[in-house]
This record gives structure tokens, sequence and C-alpha cells, in this order.
């Protein structure tokens, strides 16, 4: 009885003691690696191949049909003088449309009455020529289109620009994760982990021109649009 008692709690004793060991000997091998985490981003220049414009005919009236018919009949004219240009329907997108009551000016113990409307019917434009940029101008409000917007300048096709920037981006994570890493006293590992940021179009934007000034020649100057991306890439120090 006494040695089978022994025999029992030595064994007891290895089972604790192997229980005990298995854990520590886990967390050794999971201690945290070193790490080098940095943001890079690659930028790419290229001429605009596009403009985007934001155009539209205002239209008032004593009353709201009277205002709707007199703004569909220029914003009709505008149109179809834009698809005679050459602007396929795919890029002529309506953007706003509204009817508004106008009001007198309030007296002293008097309420505002209406005495007229206001259509508002807006579009957005986009060339594929710039060069006709000024023609298209001219164009729209010589036929009515007494609103003219931002005029912003950019690139039709950005993925391939947006490889290129990728690719910059990821040389100057590793270059400056390098830099890093020998300033420690250590030596740049392996990649843990790379996310990247939505890629951004950096658009040019002009002044729109005077609505006198539209019959005259319109001087836009196309420059250059930026397309890029911001990486977010983990590596190993050794």
């Amino acid at each position: 009885m006494i040695r089978t008692y022994k025999t029992r709690s030595l064994a007891l004793l290895l089972l604790v003691s192997a229980a005990m060991a298995g854990p520590c000997a886990a967390r050794a091998d999971d201690a945290p690696k070193r790490t080098i985490s940095l943001a890079a981003t690659g930028a790419i220049k290229a001429p605009p191949d596009k403009v985007d414009i934001s155009t539209g005919v205002t239209s008032q009236a004593p009353t709201a049909k009277d205002a709707l018919a007199k703004n569909s009949a220029a914003m009709e004219q505008v149109i179809d003088a834009l698809k005679g240009e050459g602007l396929d329907a795919k890029d002529i997108q309506t953007t706003n449309f509204s009817v508004q009551p106008l009001y007198e000016e309030r007296k002293e113990g008097r309420s505002s009455t209406i005495i007229g409307y206001q259509v508002t019917n807006s579009v957005r434009l986009t060339l594929h020529d710039i060069g006709k940029l000024g023609q298209i101008l001219d164009k729209v409000v010589t036929l009515g289109a007494n609103g003219v917007g931002a005029i912003e300048l950019g690139v039709s096709e950005p993925e391939a620009l947006k490889d290129e920037a990728r690719k910059l981006a990821m040389s100057q994570a590793m270059a400056n994760a390098k830099l890093y890493a020998e300033a420690a006293g250590g030596k740049l590992g392996k990649v843990l982990s790379i996310s990247e940021d939505e890629g951004m179009i950096v658009a040019r934007y002009a002044s729109p021109a005077p609505m006198e000034m539209a019959a005259k020649a319109v001087p836009i100057e196309a420059g250059t649009a930026t397309v890029e991306v911001r990486l977010h890439v983990s590596f190993e120090l050794e």
C-alpha cells in the first residue's frame, strides 16, 4: 500500500510539472517580434485628358408653369448644341433640378407674398477634348446657360498611373525602413503586412470666366493632374 501511494504521488508530481512547463515554453516561443511600421506616398503627375464643367440654366417667370416652360426650352437648346459638338449622352448628367417660389420684400406688418417662380436645371459635362473647352463654354452661354461653375481638369483612366504610384510608394517604404533598421543597429527583415489608403486623384481647378466674356476665347492652362497612393507597411526587424 505504501509503495503504491508513493508511485502515484510521483506520477502526479511529474504530470503537474509537465503541465506547468508547457505554457511557459509556449510563452517563450510566442515572444513578440520586433517590427518597423511606416507609411509612404507615391505620386505620379500626368497631363489632364478630360475636363468636367458644371453649367445650367436658371429661369424666372410669374407662374411656375411659365418658368418651367422657359427653362426647359433653353435647356433643350443647350443639350442639343452639346450633342452637336460631339458630346456623348453619357457625358451629360443632370446634377440639380429645382423649382422655388420668389417672394416680394417683406414689409413691416405684412406677410410676404409670392411674386413668381424660379426654375434651375444644372448639368455636369465631361469633355475628352480639352482644346474644345472655350468653344463649348461659348456655345452653352450663347444658347441660354447663365451659370458656369468650377472647371475641373483630370485624367480619364487613372489605374495605370496608380500602379506606378504604388511602385514608388513601396520603394520609398522599403528605403525608409532599411534606414531605420540600420540606425537601430538591426537588419530589415521580411514584409509582414501592406495596406493601402484609397487612391486619390488631385485634380486642377480653374475659375470660370465671367458670363460677359463668354463670347471670347477662354484661356485655360491644362497643367498637370496628380495621382497619389498612400501605403502602410510593416517589416520584421532582425
